[in-house]
């Protein structure tokens, strides 16, 4: 007769990371929903389709939205300190503010305008970097995209598209030039 012997183990893992930059996805889905009807009017059948959205689908919705046109003007501002959120809008992002015009460190001209290359493989970019000309001493924290708003710096029109912050407040002086580019991929 033979023994056997049996030891049980336990084991944990726990992982933390501090100073993360923020992460989101962009999806487009679709959804279809079929339903067929007989002569007498019943209901014969019933089929729901999840869909693939291809990527001539995907570069046009890019294209649609940052093409300066369709959905209206684009223009990229600076953020000052404060975490930006899904919630905030043009008009009200309560956490921060937009650095530039009436709070420091200001740049000289209006917000600018990014030029875009067109979309490719669901993805769009800035053609060049958007330059921002600082004039005076201050913290910038981060940037955003205004979609059918105001150049005007501090104008709460339009729709705040995107917001995002630096892994750390940036120190600026009069004379520096923020050069700043943006990509956006649908999956």
């Amino acid at each position: 007769m033979s023994l056997d012997k049996l030891t049980a183990t336990d084991n944990v893992a726990a992982t933390t990371k501090y100073n993360t930059m923020p992460s989101d996805s962009l999806a487009i889905n679709g959804y279809y929903h079929a339903v067929c009807y007989g002569a007498d009017g019943q209901v014969k059948w019933e089929a729901p389709i999840e869909n693939l959205v291809t990527t001539v689908g995907q570069n046009l919705t890019l294209d649609t939205i940052l093409g300066n046109s369709a959905a209206g003007a684009v223009v990229m501002g600076l953020k000052g300190t404060g975490t930006a959120v899904a919630a905030d809008t043009q008009s009200s992002h309560a956490s921060w503010l937009e650095v530039g015009g009436t709070n420091a460190p200001a740049y000289s001209g209006n917000r600018p305008t990014p030029s875009f290359s067109s979309a490719s493989a669901g993805s769009k970019a800035t053609s060049s970097a958007v330059s921002f000309s600082m004039t005076s001493t201050g913290t910038v924290a981060g940037c955003f995209i205004n979609i059918g708003g105001s150049a005007t710096k501090d104008s709460t029109t339009g729709t705040l598209f995107s917001a995002g912050d630096f892994s750390s407040s940036k120190a600026v002086v009069n004379g520096d030039t923020i050069a700043v580019t943006y990509t956006l991929t649908l999956t």
